[in-house]
């Protein structure tokens, strides 16, 4: 199930995908409900969740007008889940938020401020930059994380620490407008390729980690990782401007309106 968004009407519009995340999604929900601040809609995307996560997806957003809710019939992967939240936002600034409990919705604030401050486009929350709270949990991750990151910076000319971050914000016009073909989890390099070819003011923020095993349901795996190689190659090396975006953004125009302190 799709859905189209209308002109922005939203300050922040906070996307969260959920695949069978019955333990830990109403307390996701409620965290961002409780913790974001100011004007702002979650849109809450059920990619095909063979779990309660679609009944209680479907009971909070009665609850919270803040809360909409879309469902996919069929599974289809996190960017496909992406793919429809972001058709769905209204929202001048976007950002993804996990139904996992690994982020704290609180540092969503810094995350979008430089955006507000009109200093950058495009923010990605870094678990390295400093390090604040993190769970310790798998060091073959941290390795592939460099790998890829490394990669990515290689092809872009970019100098980020975190490319495979949950928390990244977008200008709407920027995310809504974005072509993503990528599956699974390869959302991540894909729209860091994209956001390089259009000359983004990209910043980076530290924020905290509180990372699940796979035991407490994270799903991303060796398999994703190698995906995630090629779709560097392919999205840098393969993939012009003009075939990223359905209308490219002016993002020059926001460098003429004065920065905020």
């Amino acid at each position: 199930m799709q859905a189209t968004s209308s002109s922005p009407n939203v300050r922040l519009s906070v996307i969260m995908p959920a695949y069978n995340e019955e333990p830990t999604l109403e307390e996701s929900v409620q965290a961002v409900l409780d913790r974001v601040q100011g004007d702002f809609e979650l849109v809450l995307v059920n990619d095909g969740s063979k779990d309660r996560t679609g009944e209680i997806a479907d009971r909070i957003g009665r609850r919270d007008s803040r809360v909409r809710v879309i469902h996919h019939e069929k599974n289809a992967g996190k960017t496909a889940a992406l793919k429809t939240g972001f058709a769905a936002s209204r929202g001048e600034i976007v950002i993804v938020q996990d139904a996992d409990l690994e982020y704290d919705p609180a540092e969503i604030a810094a995350v979008i401020e430089p955006i507000e401050r009109n200093i950058a486009d495009v923010v990605f929350g870094s678990r390295f930059m400093v390090r604040k709270a993190s769970r310790v949990l798998y060091f073959y991750h941290f390795l592939a994380n460099k790998g890829l990151t490394f990669l990515c910076n290689m092809l872009t000319n970019l100098h980020m620490t975190d490319v495979e971050t949950c928390y990244k914000a977008f200008r709407g016009e920027i995310i809504r407008n974005m072509t993503i073909t990528s599956k699974g989890f390869g959302f991540e390099i894909e729209v860091t390729a994209k956001i390089a070819k259009l000359g983004c003011r990209l910043y980076e923020v530290p924020i905290s980690y509180y990372g699940r095993t796979y035991e407490e349901g994270k799903k991303i795996g060796f398999k994703d990782g190698l995906a995630a190689g090629v779709y560097i190659l392919r999205y840098n090396l393969f993939c012009p401007l003009a075939d990223s975006y359905v209308k490219i953004p002016d993002v020059t125009k926001y460098r003429q309106l004065p920065q905020r302190h």
